[in-house]
């Protein structure tokens, strides 16, 4: 054993490399991205990783690695998990050989979500049991743990950290390699009964699945995730006791070596819950403070328990709006809850008066492809009925002004569903997609060939950066790269669409305006289902050459270039255009805008 100083999805990585997983796969989603993002760089020969084209493969990917005996890691954030569900349910039905892990990484707040679904409410949904980590370092043995779990059960197991968990560091004890468990998969053995999900073996299998939680409800009570924190010298509030879990448990630990060292019940494994262990809690108390984010899961077990027991104890906590009901929670923010619960005043110290922060929104990078695709689709369709349908990724900030181009968005890929549904309800809208490049590949040719059978008429835009930008520029089947570091012919976004039955497929470079115009009108007047790809690469992965500059002279302050696109490289002082040559990246289209020729790059004065 040794100590590492690790973020928590690094360390949910050793975590799962220590307990001999085979194969990882899953699909980017911030904060859970890192964790086969760690795999890939530090796994033994042998181990298969790679980013698969959504969640939903995935899923069946590992479902296949699992029924061969293999242990598997699937990776994804909580939006992902709606995306793999559909095999997820599945596959809890008809049980794995190997160690399956479904790795969900859930984000309270959200910080870079559309919602803050909580995992551990869709864990008792699937039927699936979760571990729920309250730190990096039990992050890293939980995983072990899910590992031997779903073996002896048969079963995949969710781990559900939080971003405060995942992009936490910590120094964390892992084993050596040689400490590492060596699994050896057995490989795929016919059985129809067992692999082929008729009805009546789900019958039978979710009899088995009730009796195996019944089972863990009672073993999860032994677990050391799941413990009592007994009351200390300092304790206050006779009958008082607080419930907690996940990053929560942490705060509320804090909470209570200022407030008194009330009685705490942590709970590791909300699903299946430790009834037991929470039965010896309850005995004795009055009144009962539950501190979670998200959904209020462990509220509602207590609740059921004191019903079913007919314990005469008070459950405080979401329900009761003891605690608020969305959002993430924080040192500050449980303490002025718990004090209260507690009959103590919380002595705040006094804050120094500090200067209010600048407003910063989120926009696009400066010399960002995206922004040029969007202005030349805005120029295009200027004075017609159009709407403009986005998506998730970094061209959703295709919504801020001045561009205003992203009327809709709704999830991966929703775009081109959301554009037809339009069409089929006002015809005389023109109505655009937009959709990256990996997200092309992950969930939109479905939608596209929709589309085509169903006789639509829309123009599919694919924001084409060759690479994943938003969660950290990982491959996909575009990029002709694999994340083994193998050289593999890349997947033509034109073939795809030609072969799904579209006729009218342009690709043009954005950052040639007047070209991409032109194309633009040209082809949003065709009928049907037609596709203007805008390639042109992420400013991360390659940088062109040079330079702007303003011409001071020549410049006569109109502030096009700054109204228009609103490029953050681009300011104005002293009525004239000004370019900060640190974020200016060269990509020359302020200069196509210019209407005096003023701006130009470097290298051509």
């Amino acid at each position: 054993m040794h100590k590492e100083f690790l973020m928590g999805n690094e360390a949910i990585a050793m975590g799962a490399l220590a307990a001999g997983v085979n194969l990882v796969c899953g699909y980017p989603g911030t904060p859970s991205t890192e964790v086969l993002e760690t795999i890939a760089k530090r796994r033994p020969e042998g181990t298969y990783v790679e980013w698969s084209i959504n969640e939903k493969t995935a899923m069946e990917v590992a479902a296949g690695a699992a029924y061969s005996g293999a242990r598997v890691l699937v990776t994804m954030k909580q939006m992902g998990l709606n995306v793999a569900s559909d095999p997820l349910m599945c596959v809890e039905y008809v049980g794995v050989k190997g160690g399956m892990v479904v790795l969900v990484a859930d984000d309270p707040g959200p910080i870079s979500s559309q919602t803050e679904q909580d995992t551990r409410t869709f864990a008792r949904f699937a039927k699936v049991p979760c571990f729920d980590p309250s730190t990096a370092q039990e992050a890293y043995d939980m995983v072990q743990e899910a590992f031997e779990l779903s073996e002896k059960y048969g079963t995949p197991v969710f781990v559900r950290p939080t971003t405060r968990v995942s992009h936490g560091y910590a120094d964390i004890v892992v084993k050596d390699l040689e400490e590492y468990k060596v699994n050896t998969p057995e490989g795929f053995i016919k059985d129809t009964k067992k692999w082929v999900i008729f009805p009546r073996a789900s019958f039978l299998n979710h009899q088995r699945i009730e009796k195996r939680n019944a089972e863990l409800t009672a073993e999860l009570s032994e677990s050391p995730f799941n413990r009592i924190e007994p009351e200390s010298r300092n304790a206050v509030g006779c009958g008082l006791g607080l419930v907690s879990g996940g990053i929560s448990y942490t705060y509320a630990m804090e909470a209570r070596k200022e407030l008194g060292g009330v009685k705490l019940l942590k709970v590791g494994t909300p699903f299946p819950f430790p009834e037991e262990l929470a039965l010896e809690f309850l005995d004795g108390m009055d009144e009962v403070l539950c501190i979670e984010e998200l959904d209020p899961v462990i509220e509602r077990e207590l609740i059921h328990l004191c019903g079913k027991y007919r314990l005469n104890v008070w459950i405080h906590g979401k329900l009761d709006e003891y605690m608020p009901n969305a959002g993430e929670n924080t040192v500050d923010s449980v303490k002025k809850v718990v004090a209260p619960f507690l009959g103590k005043v919380l002595q705040e110290p006094p804050k120094p008066e500090l200067p209010p922060l600048p407003v910063r929104p989120p926009v696009l990078c400066a010399g960002c492809p995206h922004r040029a695709s969007f202005y030349a689709v805005k120029k295009a369709m200027a004075g017609k009925k159009t709407i403009y349908c986005g998506d998730i990724g970094c061209y959703t900030l295709g919504n801020a002004q001045p561009l205003d181009m992203v009327d809709t968005c709704l999830c991966m890929g929703a775009g081109l569903g959301i554009a037809q549904g339009v069409f089929h309800t006002e015809p005389d809208t023109s109505c655009f997609a937009f959709v990256g490049d990996s997200t092309f590949f992950a969930s939109a040719v479905p939608s596209v060939i929709n589309g085509v059978f169903n006789q639509a008429d829309f123009t599919l835009v694919v924001l084409d950066n060759s690479t994943t930008a938003m969660t950290g520029h990982q491959p996909h089947p575009g990029t002709g790269r694999t994340m083994m570091g193998e050289n593999v012919p890349p997947v033509s976004i034109e073939s795809v669409l030609k072969g799904v039955g579209l006729t009218v497929v342009e690709t043009v470079d954005p950052l040639d305006h007047e070209k991409a115009v032109e194309t633009v009108k040209r082809v949003a007047e065709e009928k049907g289902v037609k596709a203007i790809i805008f390639r042109s690469p992420c400013i991360a992965i390659s940088k062109p050459a040079g330079k702007c500059a303003v011409d001071a002279d020549s410049c006569i302050g109109c502030r096009t270039c700054i109204d228009e696109i609103g490029c953050p490289a681009l300011s104005f002082a002293d009525g004239r255009a000004v370019i900060d040559e640190g974020q200016c990246t060269g990509c020359g289209l302020c200069s196509q805008l210019c209407p005096v020729g003023a701006i130009a790059g470097k290298e051509a004065r």
